[in-house]
């Protein structure tokens, strides 16, 4: 019955008079959603700075100063750590700190990612960084919601991120990409327009994957690593907007991207690389949305607000210091 009630509702919807009407409920849908989720006014935590394995505060860094390897962040609210409420709970904190104790060295953090960017955004990153000065060893990009909130599109959105990869490639980085995340799990966006989303989001996440694996980077599959988690204990893994991640939620994404961050610096770290945990699932093209593909067109304006990042294990990566 489920097969034959999604089936008629795709042929339904191929007529004008429910078209118009599918049109009109997810454009309300939207504007319900920019009155429930905040727009993002705060100013993230920073901590950039110099990482010992030891330990301790952050040493901040100016010339001079040592380190064994330079790690940068770049990307939208998710890569600066927007919800948090303390340095040492942001991603690239986590990633750099545990980093550190498993390398024995000295990491050096700079973050380029600013909230709300898109893919668009990229390049001006990367751009930033060669005007400050060498490029990194290392880079983590997390991208790809607000593409999907701005009706960017799938296909130029992913060639915009793979030219990032390549340029960061290029100068010598090796890259590790979180994908679009899974808008499913955010409640505060309405059904059926968080099926819309969702199904673009998990579209956009697959191109990525291919783009940035193209470009000789290591994408991570943040929606499927994450987002039962998010489902389970929602209230844990989301920020008070019920839209960006908690200081667990940003745990748990970390935790999913360090261990390819280890694998893409092998060379470097020798003995001391965990395996890849994770083996992406195919993205479902059975949904009704995938077959009545223009309704997703009708998301037409952004929330207004930076991109969420979504789940895992509510198990820090490294534990606070100082």
């Amino acid at each position: 019955m489920k097969t034959v009630a999604l089936a008629a509702a795709a042929a339904l919807a191929s007529t004008g008079s429910v078209y118009l009407g599918a049109r009109n409920l997810l454009s309300e849908q939207a504007a319900q959603t920019r009155e429930v989720i905040p727009k993002a006014w705060d100013i993230p935590p920073r901590a950039d700075g110099v990482y010992d394995p030891g330990g301790g505060p952050v040493e901040r860094w100016r010339r001079g100063v040592p380190f064994d390897l330079h790690l940068m962040v770049f990307g939208d609210s998710t890569a600066t750590g927007y919800g948090c409420t303390d340095a040492d709970q942001v991603p690239g904190v986590l990633l750099a700190r545990e980093l550190a104790g498993v390398s024995g060295k000295r990491i050096r953090l700079s973050t380029k990612a600013i909230v709300g960017a898109t893919s668009k955004g990229l390049a001006g990153q990367i751009d930033a960084m060669f005007v400050a000065g060498p490029p990194p060893d290392a880079a983590v990009i997390m991208i790809g919601a607000n593409d999907v909130t701005a009706l960017n599109g799938i296909g130029p959105s992913a060639r915009r991120l793979a030219r990032a990869v390549k340029r960061l490639r290029d100068s010598g980085a090796v890259v590790v990409v979180g994908t679009c995340p899974d808008f499913g799990v955010i409640t505060a966006i309405p059904q059926p327009l968080r099926m819309v989303v969702r199904s673009c989001g998990l579209r956009l996440a697959r191109a990525q994957t291919a783009a940035v694996r193209s470009a000789g980077g290591v994408p991570v599959p943040l929606a499927d690593l994450l987002a039962p988690d998010f489902r389970k204990m929602p209230e844990l893994l989301f920020s008070s907007d019920m839209f960006h991640p908690s200081a667990a939620g940003y745990a748990l994404a970390a935790k999913q991207l360090f261990p390819a961050l280890c694998n893409a610096l092998s060379e470097w770290l020798g003995d001391a690389v965990p395996e890849l945990p994770w083996q992406s699932r195919t993205v479902d093209n059975s949904t009704l949305v995938a077959r009545v593909g223009n309704l997703s067109r009708l998301w037409r304006r952004s929330t207004g607000v930076p991109a969420p990042v979504l789940g895992g294990v509510p198990t820090p990566v490294a534990a606070s210091a100082g």
